[in-house]
């Protein structure tokens, strides 16, 4: 059997997998130290080990969606939502994304503050903002290519200031330590693992539309989220389940290594900005096609240093994790729609056969998002894990509602 060559001008699995970690790596350091301190260190291994088993079949299917569509997120979601329909999808998805480039801009200048603080220098928060912003827009406004090589720089250097963190915690003298309080339940705190990156995993046809064949987009998702994810959630989480602390650097203070902290943050930033603002582009251009995608980039840097200036912590946080819940439905939607319809590939030309808004896809969508907000808020338990039981029921309702494309009920198949 001939082997598959791969397909001209895209990467490989391992170059894949250095850019969703590079993307990984913020949200996982602000969710791991809030985790690390409410669990035994035993618990804290078997709830990061399942939650990347979940994320990896999760994560293998929905890249692979991408790879073999060779479209992005959002020209997948038209053929289950409607050519006109996917519009919604779009904005949320925009606003999604732009929340944490907003985020994680406004938690850099904060980050870079603090780390000068300790220096004896000053400078403005809102100016270290904007110089976060031209770093990460510099860093996404030359395409695809930039980001990765953003990336292969960034990550191991990520890699090797969090080993010497882990290391001094580890060997942090007894008077420092104080033992976890195991006050979580292992179903929450596997949600929190899942939930952490559930809508990078939703999102994944991004990257999957730019991989060398299906064989690169499996290995991309089992060595992100089988293998790295875990180790980089453990590694994150063990120092504030050493010390007891709810934050890295908190976490890192005490035991005199704030500033290799301070500076993993800073990197974690950049790349995971970078990455934010580069799936934000390829949404927003969908909404704005007149423009070129770099002038999208630029606009998006400069809101983002507007938003990221103000001090958004508090009620946006709350916004985007309701977003996390109404994200994953829309993953199992066009799963099922995939797995049920579009064997033979994704022909664009279909659409306009089809009705413009599918309104009982909307429907589902609504329900998926639903359940998900009862289960998040304990009123309902399925799986135990919020984001999966919004997509696990948004997939399932889709199966039992929508209708054979019309090209295939034409042909009989």
């Amino acid at each position: 059997m001939r082997k598959a060559e791969p397909t001209p001008g895209t990467a490989s699995g391992l170059h894949i997998t250095m850019i969703l970690l590079g993307i990984a790596m913020t949200p996982v350091l602000l969710s791991s130290s809030s985790l690390g301190n409410q669990l035994l260190e035993d618990q804290l291994i078997k709830v990061v080990a399942l939650g990347g088993l979940i994320l990896a079949i999760l994560s293998a299917i929905t890249i692979s969606v991408g790879e073999k569509a060779r479209l992005p997120t959002y020209g997948i979601v038209k053929f289950s939502f409607g050519n006109q329909g996917a519009i919604a999808i779009n904005i949320l998805m925009a606003i999604s994304l732009f929340g944490w480039i907003s985020v994680t801009a406004n938690m850099f200048g904060n980050t870079v503050h603090d780390l000068l603080s300790q220096q004896g220098l000053s400078m403005p928060v809102p100016v270290l903002v904007a110089i976060g912003c031209v770093i990460f827009t510099i860093s996404t406004a030359f395409g695809f290519a930039m980001l990765g090589k953003v990336a292969q720089l960034a990550v191991p250097i990520i890699a090797l200031v969090l080993c010497y963190i882990l290391s001094v915690a580890l060997g942090a003298p007894a008077a420092a330590v104080t033992s976890a309080v195991a006050n979580m339940e292992t179903g929450v705190a596997v949600s929190s693992v899942v939930g952490t990156i559930i809508v990078l995993v939703a999102t994944l046809p991004d990257f999957g539309s730019f991989v060398h064949n299906r064989k690169h987009a499996l290995i991309a998702a089992l060595l992100t989220f089988l293998v790295a994810y875990p180790l980089l959630f453990w590694t994150g989480a063990t120092p504030s389940n050493i010390t007891g602390q709810g934050s890295l650097l908190g976490a890192m203070a005490p035991l005199g290594a704030a500033i290799p902290a301070a500076l993993l943050l800073v990197f974690a930033c950049v790349t995971g900005n970078a990455g934010n603002m580069f799936q934000g582009t390829l949404v927003v251009s969908t909404l704005l096609e007149r423009f070129p995608k770099w002038q999208i980039t630029v606009a998006l840097g400069v809101l983002a240093t507007v938003v990221g200036s103000m001090d958004i912590m508090s009620w946006f946080i709350p916004f985007l994790l309701f977003l996390g819940i109404a994200t994953p439905p829309v993953a199992g939607i066009y799963v099922a729609d995939f797995l049920r319809y579009r064997g033979q590939g994704y022909d664009e030309s279909l659409l306009t056969q089809e009705p413009q808004i599918k309104w009982l896809t909307f429907l589902v969508w609504i329900v998926g998002s639903l359940v998900g907000f009862l289960t998040v808020n304990g009123i309902i338990t399925l799986t135990m894990i919020p984001s999966l039981d919004s997509m696990l029921v948004a997939s399932l309702g889709y199966l039992l509602v929508s209708r054979r494309p019309a090209a295939a009920a034409e042909s009989g198949h």
